[in-house]
């Protein structure tokens, strides 16, 4: 089985940055999709960014697309979420998840799509 854990989320101030990661264990992460999702208090959870097994393709979701970067390091089992330019309706529990498909060439929006999830980590953006 595979575990997922994140990492690096705390408070900042609007234009502010964080780093996030999350670190796989237990299982095959390398050869899977990766997508990072987020959940704001009384709202359901959306997709942020996704990056496929290789790590040549992208997608972020068009509010946070110029701002945030996904990126992979396979040979450390690591995948982070640079956050940059941060705003205060950015605040929310964010997620890092791996799609239930082994080398997967493209990537995907879709929540049920991804079949291991993290525990979560806090960002809260202070006007």
């Amino acid at each position: 089985q595979v575990q997922l854990v994140e990492s690096g989320g705390g408070l900042v101030q609007a234009g502010g940055s964080l780093r996030l990661s999350c670190a796989a264990s237990g299982g095959t992460f390398s050869i899977n999709t990766m997508g990072w999702f987020r959940q704001a208090p009384r709202k359901e959870r959306e997709f942020v960014a996704a990056i496929s097994y290789s790590g040549q393709n992208t997608d972020y979701a068009d509010s946070v697309k110029g701002r945030l970067t996904t990126s992979r390091d396979n040979a450390k089992n690591t995948v982070f979420l640079q956050m940059n330019s941060l705003k205060p309706e950015d605040t929310a529990v964010y997620y890092c998840a791996a799609h239930y498909l082994p080398l997967l060439g493209g990537t995907s929006r879709e929540m049920n799509a991804y079949a291991y999830w993290g525990q979560g980590t806090q960002v809260t953006v202070s006007a």
